[in-house]
């Protein structure tokens, strides 16, 4: 049953357990300049009376010790990952080698524009390429990641408002939307309010009208959304916002699902955010860096942030500062120039027919594996899904619950889906378009393997994982409690 590399399974010494007095990993040449007095050089009370206990180790127990660490995580590169509303989607080696020719990784943000042309050229051109792929009338390069795009969205939103001599402190946004639509509204200063949802998991337009007036700035909505329905009314939307004046914001999570089918610029969006790294294939990256580029209809250019990359009369490439209605800047320098090229590799290597039908693989992905799993596992929503789908692992009177089943997965070597978002106890699935039919059908008889185990043995679900080093944790006490550092008089 195991699908779990062996190097995952296995337990193994601490790097301070390892080693011996005297080892190193290090070889350096003796000094060669004189020798600092450190009484002198560092304040006394800076000074320690000792040297840290450090562990001394060679370079090889060094190496195989991060390695085998390295093996211990789950990753794209081994593991399969249906990470709901993340977009776990391989990432491209051409996209690495291309991000690391010493013409884009050995540049320096003060040089010469003269000097950069290629790369000014490669942003322009991607910025270009987002805006038509969006549907929108110019994009920024600007934000450093998803939820940035959203608060540099939110102030462009914001200084039209101002523009026209309103404030506006509320925005609207679906049950279903991220966390970090109403989190992004409590940075900019406005009220986050909450439009419900009608039982086939679209927006509840009725309640829409009820809640939009001229205090309202935007609705924030993520479509394809959170529980992997595309709202088809979305543009009827658009028409009783923009009929008070509010705008629609699109959170871009989910763009994997319309690449080439449908853009939002079409459906009547002002102003949308791209991932880089669930659409277009640049490293999720454990926290960073990313890219959020956002686009913005006509009427809201002139207040995005700057600088903008432009191409001049000339037909060279530059900055433009000179906007006076913009935002500002919204962080230092050009962006996270190593995740954009990476996006704009991917883009040409594709094509707009490559785009649509990587949007086209990922919804057929997500009904093929609602499909087979339906029959054990109650999908709250009707098919057809788009990228993802919501399954609620209901198993009366075993006392299994959704963090069991996400855990029995690990033993399977499958990294467990989204667990109770957008809704309590479920868990959302989506596999991507770079998933294989056989990857998908092994995740398949995985969790009706799991639904078997509840029948048969519950306990085996509800202990798990089985083969891996650390099980349970207490994660309410590792929260509250955390141990970060290592202590030799309690050894951890």
């Amino acid at each position: 049953m195991s699908q779990v590399p062996k190097l995952q399974q296995q337990d193994f010494p601490l790097l301070f357990e390892l080693g011996a007095p005297g080892l190193s990993a290090l070889n350096l040449s003796e000094c060669d300049v004189p020798r600092a007095d450190r009484a002198k050089a560092v304040p006394r009370e800076l000074l320690a009376d000792a040297p840290p206990p450090l562990p001394e180790v060679g370079e090889l127990d060094l190496v195989r010790h991060y390695t085998r660490l390295a093996h211990r995580c789950f990753s794209i590169d081994e593991n399969f990952y249906p990470l709901g509303s993340c977009t776990m989607k391989y990432n491209p080696r051409i996209n690495e080698r291309v991000a690391a020719m010493p013409g884009f990784a050995a540049l320096h943000p003060h040089q010469d524009e003269s000097d950069v042309q290629g790369t000014l050229e490669l942003l322009y051109r991607l910025r270009c390429d987002l805006a038509e792929i969006s549907g929108l009338s110019e994009v920024t390069l600007q934000p450093a990641a998803g939820a940035h795009g959203e608060m540099t969205g939110l102030m462009i939103i914001n200084a039209y408002h101002k523009s026209r001599g309103q404030r506006r402190g509320k925005v609207l946004a679906p049950d279903s939307a991220h966390g970090t639509n109403p989190a992004t509204c409590a940075v900019c200063g406005q009220s986050a309010i909450t439009v419900k949802s009608r039982k086939d998991g679209r927006i509840d337009l009725d309640d829409l009208r009820a809640k939009v007036d001229d205090d309202v700035a935007a609705l924030m909505i993520t479509n394809p959304n959170t529980v992997g329905i595309f709202d088809d009314r979305i543009a009827d939307a658009a028409e009783i916002l923009h009929a008070r004046g509010a705008q629609l914001y699109l959170d871009g999570a989910n763009m994997n699902a319309i690449l080439g089918i449908t853009r939002p610029g079409d459906f009547g969006v002002d102003v949308m955010h791209f991932n880089t790294h669930k659409t277009f294939s640049t490293p999720h990256g454990g926290g960073g860096p990313g890219a959020g580029p956002v686009g913005v209809a006509d009427h809201l250019r002139p207040f995005l942030p700057v600088p903008q990359v432009v191409k001049r009369a000339d037909g060279s490439f530059g900055w433009d500062a000179d906007r006076p209605k913009s935002i500002g800047k919204v962080r230092s320098f050009f962006g996270q120039i190593g995740v954009l090229v990476r996006a704009y590799v991917y883009i040409r290597s594709n094509g707009s027919d490559g785009l649509r039908d990587i949007s086209e693989k990922a919804v057929l992905n997500a009904n093929y594996l609602a499909a087979k799993l339906k029959h054990r596992f109650r999908t709250p929503f009707p098919p057809p899904y788009a990228h993802e789908f919501i399954m609620m692992p209901e198993f009366p009177g075993s006392e299994v619950t959704d963090l069991d089943v996400a855990k029995r997965l690990i033993d399977h070597g499958i990294h467990p889906p989204t667990m109770s978002f957008p809704i309590a106890h479920c868990l959302m699935v989506e596999p991507t378009e770079t998933e294989s039919k056989a990857t998908l059908d092994r995740f398949v008889a995985a969790m009706l393997d799991i639904a078997d185990e509840v029948e048969r043995t519950p306990a085996v679900v509800r202990e798990a994982p089985h083969l891996m080093p650390v099980k349970r944790m207490d994660e309410v006490g590792a929260a509250r409690k955390p141990v970060v550092r290592w202590r030799a008089d309690r050894g951890a």
